[in-house]
């Protein structure tokens, strides 16, 4: 049976771990695990004779530098100009080419492997390939670049990789879909647009603020900037939810609400404290819709009224939601 995974739902140690299990496969099982040295640089590194790649019959042989680029972004490609841009030093990849071209010039690298959970087009990896080959001085046979497509081939071959990684759904991070969200905060946006509203009283919490933050270990400094800057806007958002017109809207929050409390139950011990879980969820979101990234200030807002409506975060009883 094919597996499939969603990548962009691992979180980064999650992904670098994978890679190197499958570069046990691939290169030996002496392959170090990724470590930050001491240019700040995370790479992975295996010494000797390879496996398997790029064939048994015609091995690497050397020092071979790995490197992991996870994304949490839905359907990313290494020629997105936020990875790639041979005029732009600041891309992913752009930040390793000093780096890489240091350890050229040691000897320390004699070849590389570059995994990401995006996807590479034909053209996109002849491309990258001579560029890297240029800029650094290593030959373009000594040059890997995997994205999504080839790790998910690997894994087909070697399936006790995704076991060993850990690879199951249980044990993911904490990941929230953000298409409903989406759809919520576009209807929102375009409403405040196009009302002037009048301010009002914000609803009362259905379980006091101050009981609530100690219940779920949100900081003290945390719940006053959020309240201080988000608690006017709840009860526009309450009135615009509670409107007969926007009951199909209302039904997309309940759904949000539902999933997102389900994940938080089931990850919370992975966060300190709930100041943590928020700012997680805010960054997820902005990092994998466009519509989100455009509101950045109402997402904040929705995600501040969740929790003051007790729909996210435990108030103390037994049942979560």
């Amino acid at each position: 049976m094919p597996m499939k995974y969603a990548y962009e739902d691992l979180s980064d140690d999650q992904f670098e771990e994978l890679i190197v299990f499958l570069c046990h496969e691939l290169l030996g099982i002496s392959t170090q695990a990724f470590a930050k040295g001491p240019d700040g640089g995370r790479d992975a590194k295996f010494v000797g004779t390879a496996e398997l790649y790029p064939s048994q019959r015609a091995p690497w042989k050397g020092v071979t530098i790995v490197q992991a680029k996870h994304t949490n972004g839905y359907n990313k490609h290494f020629s997105d100009p936020d990875f790639y841009s041979k005029n732009n030093e600041s891309t992913v990849l752009g930040k390793e080419i000093n780096r890489i071209k240091k350890l050229r010039e040691k000897k320390q690298l004699d070849h590389y492997m570059l995994f990401s959970n995006r996807r590479l087009a034909a053209n996109a990896e002849s491309e990258i390939r001579a560029y890297l080959s240029s800029e650094c001085d290593i030959p373009e046979s000594s040059i890997c670049l995997c994205g999504v497509e080839v790790i998910e081939m690997w894994l087909k071959t070697f399936p006790k990789v995704a076991e060993r990684a850990g690879l199951d759904m249980v044990d993911s991070p904490l990941i929230v879909s953000p298409d409903d969200l989406s759809d919520v905060v576009y209807a929102l946006a375009k409403h405040k647009k196009d009302t002037v509203e009048v301010e009002t009283d914000p609803p009362v919490p259905r379980t006091p603020y101050e009981k609530k933050n100690k219940i779920n270990n949100m900081s003290d400094e945390y719940a006053a900037a959020t309240r201080g800057r988000y608690l006017k806007e709840t009860a526009q958002v309450q009135k615009f939810l509670s409107a007969p017109e926007n009951y199909e809207i209302l039904k997309l929050y309940e759904d949000v609400v539902d999933e997102f409390q389900l994940k938080i139950v089931a990850k919370r011990k992975d966060y300190q404290t709930f100041d943590d879980v928020m700012n997680y969820l805010v960054d997820l979101l902005f990092a994998r819709d466009p519509v989100l990234r455009r509101n950045k200030r109402l997402t904040r807002v929705m995600i501040f009224y969740m929790y003051w409506n007790c729909d996210i975060g435990s108030d103390g009883n037994v049942k979560t939601h």
